[in-house]
């Protein structure tokens, strides 16, 4: 299952990353984490050293090459230059996995508190003031497309903050998205934002209640996100300590805090896994840019690029293998 982590800057939503990627990681499935925020923070949630963080390469830095390896035998995409970050797979490209041999896991990854931990990248200074966050983005908006993801498998997504996770066709690539509020007024504005921009795009958006003290905070969420309300955590020494720079074991997590990660892997695992869909809006976004900007950067007709017999999936993972 894919999964996003979203919110307003400060809402806690890369510590609600990190802590729902060691609650899986330590029941021993599969996990993916990937820092796609503009404030990559998310390793050194999970632990990672400044050290090693740096020698982890960054996918945003390397899209070239993580287009020549999906693009595979396609024969609807030329070369790598002629793919963005909205291509989607066809028949011929490389299909990707949780487990066994994945590429770019290889290439890209570090192991991080029993998952897999994968960087977007900061901006480099090279970037500032003519290069927008999204287009290291777009390099894990290409991972989702190629990645056939089966039942007690996970991939974990730092969203980046606010309403720029709407930017990019990347919002539609997940089966749970976990909004992460404050209960205040601003918190809760967020969702409301966040609602309205699904609305028509069949979004799973799901609210966790973070920096919760009392049954007042509880009620207020209630009242502005009602039935999206699929938990909350509490104020944490846990958390305040990880914030500190420590790096405490999950077993010393408050009780009330982690069935409400339980709670959110019982969300996921309930939620529908869509094929068609998946392959349908791949299809729709990708149309979306090649008409807005793709194109003409591209100066060819990217709907071309479009397998129209083409379905994501597990059977088209199986026939890749053959």
């Amino acid at each position: 299952m894919k999964i996003a982590f979203a919110g307003k800057g400060g809402s806690g939503k890369t510590t609600l990353s990190a802590l729902f990627t060691r609650h899986l990681a330590a029941q021993h499935v599969p996990v993916v984490a990937i820092d796609a925020d503009i404030n990559q923070n998310l390793g050194a949630a999970l632990g990672m050293s400044e050290e090693r963080l740096a020698e982890l390469p960054p996918l945003g830095t390397h899209l070239e090459e993580i287009k020549e390896l999906l693009r595979g035998d396609n024969p609807r995409i030329a070369s790598a230059q002629a793919m963005v970050k909205t291509t989607p797979p066809g028949r011929g490209s490389r299909l990707l996995t949780l487990t066994g041999d994945n590429p770019l896991h290889a290439r890209f990854g570090a192991a991080a508190r029993g998952a897999t931990l994968m960087v977007t990248g900061p901006f480099a200074e090279k970037d500032l003031g003519v290069s927008c966050y999204h287009s290291k983005v777009g390099a894990a908006e290409m991972y989702l497309n190629h990645l056939v993801d089966g039942p007690g498998e996970y991939v974990v997504v730092d969203m980046t903050a606010g309403a720029d996770s709407f930017a990019s066709g990347m919002f539609t690539r997940f089966d749970m998205t976990f909004l992460v509020a404050e209960p205040t007024v601003r918190g809760v504005g967020v969702y409301r934002q966040y609602a309205e921009y699904a609305r028509d795009h069949d979004v799973a958006i799901r609210v966790i209640g973070n920096k919760v003290q009392d049954e007042a905070d509880v009620e207020f969420l209630r009242e502005h996100v009602g039935e999206a309300l699929a938990g909350w955590m509490t104020h944490s020494g846990f958390v305040r300590s990880m914030e500190k720079g420590r790096d405490p074991e999950l077993s010393d997590l408050e009780e009330d805090n982690v069935k409400t990660l339980a709670r959110m892997r019982d969300m996921v695992d309930a939620a529908p896994k869509d094929w068609e869909k998946f392959t349908r809006q791949s299809a729709e976004f990708h149309l979306r840019n090649a008409r807005a900007w793709a194109n003409e950067a591209k100066g060819a007709d990217l709907a071309s690029q479009l397998d129209p017999d083409f379905l994501m999936g597990p059977t088209a993972l199986t026939e890749a293998a053959q």
